[in-house]
């Protein structure tokens, strides 16, 4: 297909939201070896934990301990998320180099995740953001509910441009657009990708974030494509929501993107088939099966 990127970078993050949204707490060393497999597959950025406090998450509650075991200075970066100024704190003293915010685009999810109002957020997030960079480190921001809000329904484009605008002006180097429910479809993705480019926001400093609800990732994904888009987030076969969106189904597998992207002749750098058989064996862990089309169609699960 003409006009798509020559390359794009898959972010992957399925040891930080796909865990978290596990029910079962997953052993340390399972944790550890998840990430490494990953890594060895060739993903070019794998988020590793988050450090949020143990009582919201606590099948992340061993972040420290996870840091610990991994190679920060290798050519892979290995982020974490930061709720505030403690969990950078924490991420400074484990020797984390990359950090994210997770902000919203809606005033119930801000309450609901944060504790926070849409416009309080900023004031929680600013100190840190300044912080991580006087200390050297990359930071990303999120923006949830990007698409639509289990609670308030349809989200004003012109709201999340706002929000998102924001995050970056703190100085966050990348925005990832979070459809957390799955409710997005390509025109809307559409239409909120030229809105940002209309707020002259540029696109290498976007990445996305889909959910596959209802059934449109894979879609959503090629129209961000269309848009210019080379920055995307993924999760190892399929795993994780979000624990305070009950609708969301499981992230854009990586898998399922990784094909579609072979199938465009578009390079990535991941090895399919070590990548299947990492989640494959993470499925093992869970006892579940993969909810990666590809890996099941593939007949390893």
């Amino acid at each position: 297909m003409p006009g798509l990127p020559e390359r794009v970078t898959i972010y992957e993050v399925g040891p930080r939201d796909g865990l978290q949204n596990e029910p079962a707490i997953v052993p340390l060393d399972v944790k550890v070896e998840f990430i490494e497999r990953l890594v060895a597959a060739g993903l070019s950025i794998v988020e590793a934990t988050s450090f949020v406090h143990p009582r919201w998450v606590p099948q992340l509650a061993d972040a420290a301990e996870v840091v610990a075991r991994l190679d920060l200075a290798g050519s892979v970066p290995l982020p974490v998320l930061v709720p505030n100024e403690r969990g950078l704190d924490r991420a400074l003293e484990a020797g984390c180099t990359h950090v994210a915010i997770f902000a919203s685009a809606t005033e119930t999810f801000a309450a609901k995740n944060l504790n926070s109002t849409l416009e309080g957020q900023f004031a929680l997030f600013e100190p840190t953001v300044e912080r991580a960079l006087a200390a050297g480190l990359d930071v990303r921001a999120y923006v949830s509910m990007c698409f639509g809000d289990p609670w308030e329904g349809d989200v004003s484009i012109d709201q999340v441009v706002a929000t998102g605008s924001r995050l970056l002006d703190l100085g966050a180097g990348q925005l990832s657009l979070g459809d957390t429910i799955g409710v997005g479809t390509p025109g809307h993705v559409g239409t909120l990708l030229d809105a940002f480019a209309s707020a002259d926001v540029a696109v290498d400093r976007l990445a996305m974030h889909f959910h596959d609800t209802y059934g449109q990732a894979l879609a959503n994904t090629l129209a961000s494509l269309q848009h210019g888009i080379t920055t995307f987030d993924a999760s190892a076969g399929g795993l994780g929501g979000c624990p305070y969106a009950e609708s969301a189904t499981g992230n854009l597998a990586t898998e399922d993107l990784v094909w579609m992207l072979d199938g465009l002749g578009i390079q990535h750098g991941v090895d399919l088939a070590s990548l299947v058989a990492t989640s494959t064996w993470m499925a093992d862990q869970l006892g579940k099966e993969p909810a990666s089309a590809v890996v099941r169609a593939l007949g390893v699960a």
